[in-house]
């Protein structure tokens, strides 16, 4: 599977495991930065590239690190066609795909072992979306509020 991953300063570390974790697994990442550790990096270039590319990639995932995991939710969350999903465990992880049809996972690198985090990216790289009539219903909405405006 192909996955865009993006981190700041703050998540840099936790995507450099996730990096490694998920090439051995044998999926194509890429990596939208930060390249390295800069103190003062800013996340939104780097989370809207990753959610931009996920957005032109049918079928792709996308994962945004940081400190908390709210602002690059939120810079993720701007690109259209992108719906980010915060995980703070494996069932918020697996409920973002199977309710929300989220296609970029967020995660706060200063929340979570490196264990948990990985759980979490498996969680959401290994669950579908439900199909639920409800849930797409409540997805539709969305799509159709964002061609609106």
């Amino acid at each position: 599977m192909r996955i865009h991953i993006a981190a700041d300063h703050a998540g840099y570390e936790l995507k450099v495991a996730l990096l490694e974790h998920l090439q051995a697994a044998g999926h194509d990442v890429v990596d939208h930065g930060a390249h390295s550790y800069e103190a003062l990096d800013d996340y939104p270039p780097m989370c809207i590239s990753a959610g931009e590319a996920v957005v032109a990639e049918a079928g792709s995932l996308g994962i945004v690190l940081g400190g908390s995991g709210n602002g690059e939710q939120i810079a993720a969350n701007k690109v259209a066609g992108v719906r980010a999903v915060l995980a703070w465990n494996v069932d918020t992880a697996r409920l973002g795909r199977a309710h929300n049809d989220a296609n970029v996972l967020a995660i706060g690198a200063r929340q979570h072992p490196v264990d948990d985090a990985v759980a979490m990216v498996e969680a959401f790289l290994a669950e579908p979306f439900s199909g639920d009539p409800r849930h797409q219903r409540r997805i539709d909405l969305l799509a159709d509020y964002e061609a609106r405006r």
